[in-house]
């Protein structure tokens, strides 16, 4: 917060509990955030759920397993001061040292940037653009950051202004996935979703390396 408050920015800190099962409610209540409570345990709901209880004119959703830098936030609030950018992201990098996964994630970095698509990990976006699309879809189990991002480039050519993937300063996010599930499951998932599209990415039981428990 210290970032903003330089700039004489107010910020609010709100964490949904989407059915969490550890002190993260209490703890997050006891550094000061606001928590709130999301019954269905769906990505796109939860983030929904974080964005309707804020009340700032920008909302940064940040996933729980990730550690964005000071340095990230400070490249955001210059990028929201210039007054060109309606949403944005970030590169990611995953925590450890995992050669495959790693490569994996910056063909990602290099298609997120090319195509203006946001890491659901880390987004930032005008609080009235996100609710004017009605933020994250809800028939979507995985995916919607693609989807959102889709349509937010509509908005920002209507408005002139753009997506934004920074790269200065990657959000380094758990790499827990790599060790919970073997290759040929992330593999086979991803060849589902690009031939079956939303049949897949709306379904609970496709997506299951979001939904299965493993932790």
């Amino acid at each position: 917060m210290e970032v903003f408050a330089r700039r004489n920015w107010s910020a609010e800190l709100i964490v949904c509990d989407n059915n969490s099962t550890d002190r993260t409610a209490a703890i997050a209540r006891e550094s000061g955030a606001t928590v709130v409570f999301e019954p269905e345990n769906q990505i796109a709901r939860a983030r929904n759920r974080g964005a309707s209880a804020a009340t700032g004119d920008w909302l940064i959703f940040v996933d729980a397993d990730s550690h964005p830098s000071a340095e990230l936030f400070d490249d955001v609030a210059a990028t929201i001061e210039s007054g060109h950018c309606l949403a944005g992201g970030c590169t990611v990098k995953l925590e450890g040292n995992h050669s495959k996964a790693n490569a994996v994630t910056e063909l990602w970095n290099w298609i997120s940037r090319r195509c203006r698509w946001m890491a659901g990990s880390f987004i930032f976006c005008e609080a009235e653009a996100f609710r004017s699309v009605d933020g994250f879809s809800q028939e979507l189990f995985a995916g919607e950051e693609i989807e959102l991002s889709r349509r937010l480039k509509k908005v920002a050519r209507k408005t002139r202004r753009r997506i934004v993937i920074l790269n200065r300063h990657p959000l380094v996010t758990s790499a827990r996935k790599v060790h919970l599930y073997a290759p040929r499951e992330h593999l086979w998932f991803f060849v589902r979703a690009i031939f079956g599209g939303r049949r897949v990415l709306g379904s609970r039981s496709a997506c299951h390396t979001w939904y299965d428990g493993r932790r």
